[in-house]
């Protein structure tokens, strides 16, 4: 088969097309032909420089949320069967006590490839009328979005919710389950199209944090009560204080990213004299929520932002448009046509 292969850290050029051998599903496995898989900023352009957090090992294929046709089962998987259109999820193994999870596309092999070989309890149906793309991004971040606001930051109707990042994939989901949820949402992107997308999608309103004053505005929208929670997952040094200063006394701001830098300032006056409260989590992905948010795409309740797709063999080029922040939406490699 065909895969993106790292075989040393650096630039999108490291990232070369090769012949690799297919893999063989085993016992409790199925192995799925790839028809789309997304690129993340963290969990792909941060990991093939190097930079990751925890240790990468070479070489390696990236690709933590690949779609696609079960090609073969495994001994032992009745599940699933050759033909079934299914999303895989990104925890091959969930984590044990204090430990990290076990991620596609970052500690085993991952989507940048015609197939990949995933245990059979990490792959969910696709329903009818959903497409290989808008199944990649659902399954990526809708679980997540549910599990950090509703289960973790404790979001409630009525509340509002500022989202930074507002049109990226992470960003998008939280606009969509906030109002699931019932709170009203501030929708916060760094240009004025994208503040407009993330609007159309549900948003009560929109602030441009590039050329707007990010916790004026937000204190403005709230008639100066602040927000309850921040979804923030970009960490940028100059934004996070700023979204953190739009909180209410009691409020929770929620971050799951940092690939804006990830070192930022911190008010531990505000923290503590405002009872404030900053949580950091990858969230957990519960198959009840891949499938409500697969559902909620199916019936056209739930959209999902994409920009373009693009051959697998235009990694390299799909990287550098995720790096330059130039589009609006996730940018997807194909591995195999439709």
């Amino acid at each position: 088969m065909k895969a993106i292969v790292i075989r040393e850290f650096g630039p999108p050029e490291v990232m070369r097309l090769e012949e690799v051998p297919t893999p063989a599903p085993e016992a409790g496995e199925v192995l799925v032909e790839v028809r789309a898989v997304s690129v993340n900023r963290t969990l792909d352009l941060v990991v093939r420089s190097g930079a990751y957090a925890v240790p990468v090992k070479l070489p390696h294929v990236l690709g933590v949320d690949p779609s696609g046709v079960v090609a073969a089962v495994g001994p032992g998987v009745s599940e699933r069967k050759p033909g079934d259109r299914v999303v895989t999820l990104q925890f091959v193994r969930p984590p044990a006590a204090n430990s990290f999870p076990v991620i596609l596309g970052l500690h085993v092999w991952g989507g940048y490839a015609q197939y990949v070989k995933v245990p059979v309890a990490c792959t969910h149906p696709i329903p009818d009328g959903v497409d290989f793309p808008v199944a990649t991004v659902v399954a990526r971040h809708a679980p997540v979005a549910f599990s950090m606001l509703r289960d973790i930051a404790g979001l409630k109707s009525g509340d509002w919710v500022l989202v930074m990042g507002a049109s990226g994939g992470l960003g998008c989901a939280g606009i969509q389950v906030a109002k699931y949820l019932g709170a009203r949402v501030i929708a916060a992107a760094g240009a004025d199209e994208r503040v407009k997308a993330a609007v159309a999608l549900g948003a009560d309103a929109g602030i441009n944090y590039r050329t707007q004053d990010l916790t004026g505005e937000a204190m403005r929208i709230t008639e100066k009560r602040g927000v309850a929670v921040v979804f923030e997952n970009i960490g940028d040094p100059d934004l996070f204080p700023k979204a953190f200063a739009a909180l209410a006394r009691g409020g929770r701001l929620i971050t799951a990213g940092g690939h804006g830098g990830g070192t930022v300032p911190l008010d531990v006056k505000q923290l503590y004299l405002n009872q404030n409260t900053i949580i950091g989590s990858f969230g957990r992905i519960m198959p009840a929520d891949v499938e409500l948010g697969l559902r909620a795409a199916a019936e056209g309740r739930y959209r999902v932002l994409i920009d373009r797709i693009l051959p697998l063999a235009d990694a390299a080029k799909a990287h550098r448009l995720v790096d330059a922040r130039s589009g609006t939406g996730k940018v997807i490699l194909q591995p195999t046509s439709s």
